[in-house]
């Protein structure tokens, strides 16, 4: 796989940088902003906040119900997280803050650390989670406008 295979989108989300980072680092609340409607939740001893190296397990609903552990892989505060679970593929959202008040936030499919990319290409992953990443970063924009009014 090739760096032209990640699919990925950005939006500018009108909060500050800090305040979108602690919620990407917050497993609890990523079925909040989670467009493919897929994460359903946490698992019991999910860490509160994602650090550097930290696991974390998820429950998703894709038809069927399951479990999965995921690994933090990259991690700067306020700038960059990125997890990946047994398949190896890699989600990322990277923040770029442009004022105090706004950020642009990109978020990304990489399958070009998968261990098994002919079966991402059978199952037609990168158009699916396109779709999923821009439903997501919409999700985040109306995330922030809620944290605005209240």
């Amino acid at each position: 796989m090739t760096a032209a295979q990640i699919a990925q989108a950005s939006r500018i989300v009108a909060a500050p940088a800090v305040d979108i980072f602690d919620l990407l680092a917050t497993p609890a609340q990523h079925a909040l902003i989670d467009g493919s409607g897929s994460v359903q939740g946490v698992q019991p001893g999910t860490p509160e906040r994602l650090s550097a190296g930290a696991k974390f397990g998820m429950q998703m609903k894709i038809g069927a119900r399951y479990k999965i552990l995921n690994h933090v892989v990259e991690f700067e505060e306020g700038r960059r997280i990125a997890w990946q679970h047994f398949a190896g593929h890699t989600w990322r959202y990277l923040l770029e803050p442009l004022d105090a008040d706004s950020t642009r936030v990109t978020e990304q499919f990489d399958p070009t650390t998968a261990r098994a990319p002919l079966f991402l290409r059978f199952i037609r992953a990168r158009t699916r989670n396109q779709k999923s990443i821009e439903a997501t970063l919409d999700r985040l924009v109306a995330w922030a406008e809620r944290q605005r009014r209240s």
